[in-house]
């Protein structure tokens, strides 16, 4: 049976799945297209019962080629494990090709994060007191006293935050749910951008909090693209994408004395070993310092004659 065909009826049976998010969905969407498409371009395999381990293995070689970083090979192949996983279960194919192919391991990348200063500055960016300005402040503030994911941020509702008792309830990864606190530089931007939030509304009922200049829910390009703009205001060396503001409020957390456990419930990790990356970036930052500021710290230290 053609394998984009059965691909499309595998997204649309995910749709209804409680653990993963519609960005999940979308990325596998795509992963699962670009690999039909190799199919058809490169050994013109229609069929899913045509297609073999020889066929995965190439595709995962064409990625290292085009320079595709190990991570995003790695979901790609996952992709693949689910959905012939899937094509076996139902009867589709008789043998799994994607079954024991090995996922590549992720290069550990210590994370982009600004400075307290830089992070100051970013908080100030947006200027004016329009609506627009009060709903990036308010953004800006939740992401980095916070530490929410994009999609986190975005699929917030008012109804999520309770600003008598400084909290918001959070959906994480796997729609697990999480409740944070409201910072009071948060909640003081969050409450200014509530008492105008009607503005955006234009006569439609969303129950969103932040909302875009139709009036509906903002979308995470949305918020990258507004992140984007603020953050290269501040800093030429960071990244970009609002996942920076992530990593900066966990390190800033760990720097000020936080522990790793408090940090791993605030970010909503699953596992402790995934918070640990923070303690290497501020070990790194202790490093530099030392480096620049310790007599004794220098490659060449010259001895008395």
């Amino acid at each position: 049976m053609n394998i984009q065909t059965l691909s499309f009826r595998f997204l649309k049976s995910l749709e209804g799945e409680r653990y993963l998010s519609e960005e999940t969905l979308r990325a596998y969407g795509g992963d699962l297209r670009q690999f039909c498409q190799f199919l058809l371009d490169e050994a013109k395999v229609k069929d899913v019962d045509d297609v073999d381990r020889a066929h995965i293995r190439s595709f995962l070689s064409s990625l290292y080629k085009y320079g595709y970083e190990r991570r995003s090979i790695a979901r790609k192949l996952s992709a693949l494990k689910s959905f012939f996983k899937h094509m076996k279960r139902k009867g589709y194919i008789r043998t799994n090709p994607a079954l024991n192919i090995r996922s590549p391991r992720a290069e550990k990348r210590l994370p982009s994060i600004l400075s307290q200063n830089e992070a100051r500055l970013l908080m100030e960016a947006p200027k004016g007191s329009d609506i627009l300005a009060l709903r990036n402040r308010a953004m800006l503030e939740l992401l980095y006293g916070a530490g929410l994911r994009a999609s986190e941020l975005c699929s917030l509702n008012v109804a999520d935050c309770d600003m008598y008792a400084e909290v918001m309830k959070v959906k994480g990864k796997g729609r697990k749910e999480r409740l944070l606190p409201i910072g009071r530089k948060a909640g003081v931007a969050l409450e200014a951008y509530l008492k105008r939030r009607g503005e955006l509304l234009r006569g439609v009922d969303s129950d969103a909090l932040f909302l875009n200049k139709l009036g509906t829910r903002l979308t995470t390009r949305s918020l990258q693209r507004i992140v984007r703009k603020f953050i290269l205001t501040v800093s030429a060396r960071s990244g970009t994408n609002p996942h920076v503001l992530r990593h900066t409020f966990a390190t800033h957390m760990l720097e000020r004395g936080a522990d790793l456990k408090a940090i791993q419930d605030l970010l909503g990790h699953a596992s402790l070993s995934t918070t640990q990356i923070y303690s290497h970036v501020t070990i790194d930052r202790l490093k530099e310092v030392y480096k620049r500021a310790h007599p004794r710290a220098e490659k060449n230290v010259r001895r008395k004659s």
